[in-house]
């Protein structure tokens, strides 16, 4: 647990106060530190408007935000800033020269922990023109550190690993997701993958390839939540440029070939920070001409280029696969990382696209990596375990409590339909089948979700394997219509979705007045693909199941018991389920329970092969041609059945 309590930042620009506040809010003592009398004034707008944002949203009350406001001081000189400090984190601009002059500076003046929040530089590089190297480490926070998650922990060469082991633990104090660097390499884990893709873009928009904003609206059309010259922007189109002229120096000249930022930089237009940059910007936002869809550049490029530059990290044993993950998928703000989507790619589509790259733009970063090349991409892979998922390792509770066995499922406070919990569900029914001493079934969620519905955020390559898995939901539930087992879905919170799915393959619904119930999928492009679409005209009829799915509206446990979605309505469904479950389990005969299931299943199935025989056979018979004719004669009809 980390003993850190004084901090010290040096540099107050928006990244710099941006993760003075970070620590001011986890109840660390903050000194921020600026040679500009201006930027401290800026800063502190800064700091006030942020947690203005976090009253409004009801993360902090006003009294939280005074006492985070008198956990910072302010200083204009580094000796006195940095005087009892714990740990110094330094926070000035991306240039070599710049942050080595101010980490001596600081070096002289403290004994203590220094951390640098460089983005792309060598700590090794840096450690070895200050006083005592060994208390150098990396501290990679990203922007916005208020809401980003994730922190790079860089070792340097010559840092000792209890600092590393200290910061690492600071940053989970903070609330964040740290990763280990294990090997000082430029760019480090995350902006070293997105580095060839940065190279890329900045190319494809020399040779005028299309419109950024038409390359943005597809990179949005896919998920992201920014297209990547608005990122550009956003960061701010120096910072992409710096990086882009290290990387010339440290890792390949071909970063030095495209030039066709400078001009911005020249021009002083440098994004949102100084409201004009490839888009203008107005209160933080990109103004972003209306166009359509370009993908000259592909999101397959795109995964490409981070598979490649993941493998190359891989081999150079610079991160584990795990820390690769979480890295890109919480410092890029993306569902998934370049290594759930190499497990869902083949060698050769990826190998097939860096060759498509380098034929096209000419630039060496894009050749395949040793191991794509030798087709060992899965090899690499799985030489370690590709997510631990601690948090994950246990997706479903079952217990007994006298005949009744609960099952709770536990994936995190929504409850996901992630294929990983399909796997547990499904795992647990193989456990109830074969207990003989258990007859009733309760599956419930939390508070807050029985479940939310799908989750989307899963990586998956091709139609086929989304069909693969919707078939595979589909499975897992009917089971439930088919043990000798009376299954009742207790239901509270949100039930969306999959969820919903879940809901209606149990026997019996019980819920409360407040439950929110419904099938968002249409809303989405998608339709309810776990037997939703089956059981629900099975259940209520057609026009109200139509009106369900096709308006993706939601609604109240009242709602769904006037509908018979649900049967019986709850103050209290924790013990009123239970209650109901153990009367159940006492008064019915399982192998009653599993004979009329069966019956009452079979006549709710439609067989449209067997409706359309049925059409045929009566089309051959003379009861047909009677009817017909008695409707003609405007008479009764004198059916001999046959």
């Amino acid at each position: 647990m980390s003993m850190i309590k004084n901090v010290t930042v040096v540099g107050a620009g928006v990244m710099g106060h941006g993760i003075a506040e970070v620590f001011a809010l986890n109840g660390l003592n903050v000194n921020l530190e600026d040679f500009y009398p201006e930027v401290i004034e800026k800063a502190k707008k800064g700091i006030d408007d942020s947690l203005n944002k976090l009253i409004e949203s009801k993360k902090i009350d006003e009294n939280k935000k005074n006492e985070i406001l008198k956990n910072i001081n302010y200083y204009s000189n580094i000796r006195d800033a940095v005087k009892n400090a714990d740990l110094t984190v330094e926070v000035v601009p991306e240039i070599y020269d710049i942050k080595v002059k101010v980490l001596k500076e600081i070096s002289e003046n403290t004994d203590n922990i220094i951390a640098s929040n460089t983005s792309n530089i060598r700590i090794t590089e840096m450690a070895s023109e200050i006083v005592k190297p060994e208390r150098l480490i990396g501290m990679h926070f990203f922007n916005p550190p208020v809401l980003m998650k994730l922190v790079e922990v860089i070792k340097g060469d010559k840092t000792l690993d209890k600092y590393v082991d200290e910061i690492y633990d600071l940053a989970i104090k903070l609330g964040k997701k740290p990763v280990k660097i294990l090997r000082d390499e430029a760019g480090f884990v995350v902006n070293r993958i997105s580095a060839p893709e940065t190279l890329l873009l900045c190319s494809a928009y020399q040779r005028n390839v299309a419109k950024p904003e038409e390359i943005d609206k597809y990179f949005k059309s896919q998920g992201l939540p920014m297209g990547p010259y608005q990122l550009f922007d956003y960061v701010g189109l120096d910072t992409v440029v710096d990086s882009l002229k290290y990387y010339a120096g440290e890792l390949s000249q071909d970063y030095g070939k495209c030039n066709a930022l400078d001009s911005f930089i020249k021009s002083k237009n440098l994004g949102m920070k100084t409201g004009s940059g490839i888009y203008k910007w107005e209160n933080g936002k990109a103004i972003i001409p209306e166009s359509g869809e370009s993908d000259k550049i592909s999101l397959m490029d795109a995964f490409a280029l981070e598979i490649n530059e993941a493998t190359k990290l891989l081999e150079d044993n610079v991160a584990s696969p795990d820390d690769i993950e979480t890295g890109v998928k919480y410092g890029l703000n993306r569902p998934f990382g370049p290594i759930t989507v190499a497990n869902g790619l083949s060698n050769d589509d990826i190998l097939e696209t860096l060759n498509k790259l380098y034929n096209e733009y000419k630039i060496d970063v894009f050749l395949p990596s040793k191991t794509i090349k030798e087709h060992k991409l899965k090899e690499l892979l799985n030489k370690k375990p590709v997510e631990k998922r601690e948090e994950k390792s246990d997706l479903t509770k079952y217990g007994v409590k006298n005949k009744v066995g609960i099952l709770t499922l536990n994936n995190g406070k929504n409850n996901l339909m992630s294929i990983e919990l399909l796997t547990e569900i499904e795992k647990q029914l193989n456990v109830i089948e074969n207990d003989n001493d258990v007859h009733v079934i309760i599956i419930k969620g939390n508070e807050k979700a029985f479940s939310a519905g799908a989750d989307l955020s899963q990586f998956i390559s091709n139609p086929y394997n989304f069909m693969r898995i919707s078939k595979r939901g589909e499975d897992i539930f009917d089971r439930i219509t088919k043990i000798n087992k009376i299954f009742i879905a207790e239901l509270n919170g949100y039930v969306l979705g999959g969820g919903f799915e879940l809901a209606l393959a149990c026997d019996i619904r019980v819920s409360n007045k407040n439950v929110v119930i419904g099938f968002p999928e249409t809303g989405l492009g998608l339709i309810p693909g776990y037997g939703g679409s089956q059981r629900l005209p099975n259940l209520i009829g057609i026009s109200r199941a139509m009106d369900l799915i096709l308006t993706a509206d939601r609604i109240n446990g009242e709602k769904a018991y006037e509908y018979g979605i649900v049967t019986r309505l709850f103050d209290n469904p924790d013990e009123e389920a239970l209650e109901f479950a153990e009367t159940l389990s006492e008064k019915i005969s399982p192998a009653s329970a599993y004979v009329a299931k069966r019956l009452i299943y079979n006549t709710s199935k439609i067989n449209f092969d067997e409706e359309s025989l049925s059409m045929g056979m009566l089309y051959a018979g003379n009861d047909l041609k009677e009817g017909v004719k008695a409707f003609l004669e405007k008479r009764k009809p004198d059916y001999k059945g046959n």
